[in-house]
């Protein structure tokens, strides 16, 4: 796994748009036998890093969501019910768990939404983090394959349902922070991502543009506690692009391009608690903003 790291890094990026330090730094932790928590908002290519490290080398990935009910028999595994009655218990009856599963085959273990998960569930974690190997009743001591990796996410922007981790939990995860990427890696993914089909190369470029710009604007704005990430621009171009298509003149493009947000963004905003609004009446402030305090973008091209 810590052969030419380089090469591997460099087929990786090759790939991802952007994220090379971050990527740099999740290779560098998790080559040298790290467990690691990446912590950051939805769609800031967490899972994206990980999914693409493992290819590379040829790793199993097991994902798990941390809520609550990811019990630790969930997590572990279990006897079979009908097997039990069949043969007793046995390590034959055992049904593995994702933990187990990725200890075994030497996999990564991803537990989106760590901070979601119960107490007991995290101590069975904690308990493999340490020892790289549990305890099974009526089965044995499951010892975890060299590669075996504990990748976590959690979102620092959302308290609801979440517990706070123990200092044994933070002390055994290294931790990344990920934030939204800048202007114009957003646009290079909503670009790859978002195939316009016919639209004239002037519109696919300012529709990619606008996309990116209102989706980035709604994690700045005063009523929003969370904004949305990229994947609410892909979303918005994709829906947008169809739009044009269908509408009858290109100058009504301003307006197809709200009524494409208020499908793509005004779910995946959360408002504040005191706001007096509606996700609507925010987008549309947005929009204003965009479009018509800056008239020179209010058309395509």
């Amino acid at each position: 796994m810590t052969a030419n790291l380089r090469e591997v890094r460099d087929r990786i990026a090759a790939g991802i748009v952007g994220r090379r330090r971050e990527l740099e730094l999740v290779l560098a932790a998790v080559a040298a036998g790290r467990d690691i928590v990446l912590e950051g908002p939805p769609g800031t290519s967490k899972s994206t890093l990980v999914r693409a490290i493992t290819r590379e080398w040829g790793i199993p990935l097991l994902f798990v969501e941390g809520n609550a009910d990811l019990t630790p028999a969930k997590l572990v595994g279990y006897h079979s019910p009908s097997r039990v009655l069949r043969a007793d218990y046995s390590a034959d009856t055992f049904v593995e768990g994702p933990l187990v599963e990725a200890m075994r085959c030497g996999g990564f273990l991803y537990v989106e939404e760590l901070n979601r998960a119960p107490e007991d569930t995290l101590n069975t974690l904690l308990t493999a983090m340490a020892e790289r190997q549990i305890a099974v009743p009526r089965v044995g001591t499951v010892t975890a394959a060299p590669t075996f990796r504990i990748i976590a996410s959690m979102n620092p922007y959302d308290n609801v349902g979440t517990t706070r981790l123990s200092a044994s939990i933070h002390d055994r995860f290294c931790r990344l922070a990920v934030d939204y990427q800048d202007d114009e890696a957003e646009r290079g993914i909503v670009a790859l991502r978002a195939p316009l089909g016919e639209l004239a190369e002037a519109v696919r470029t300012r529709l990619v543009a606008d996309a990116v710009g209102l989706t980035r604007a709604t994690r700045d704005h005063g009523d929003i506690r969370q904004g949305s990430s990229v994947r609410g621009a892909i979303d918005l171009a994709l829906i947008a692009a169809r739009l044009v298509e269908l509408s009858d003149e290109v100058e009504d493009y301003p307006e197809v391009v709200f009524q494409a947000m208020t499908v793509a963004l005004s779910g995946r905003i959360h408002l504040d608690d005191v706001a007096e609004t509606t996700p609507e009446q925010v987008l549309r402030a947005i929009w204003e903003d965009h479009f018509v305090l800056d008239p020179s973008i209010a058309k395509p091209g």
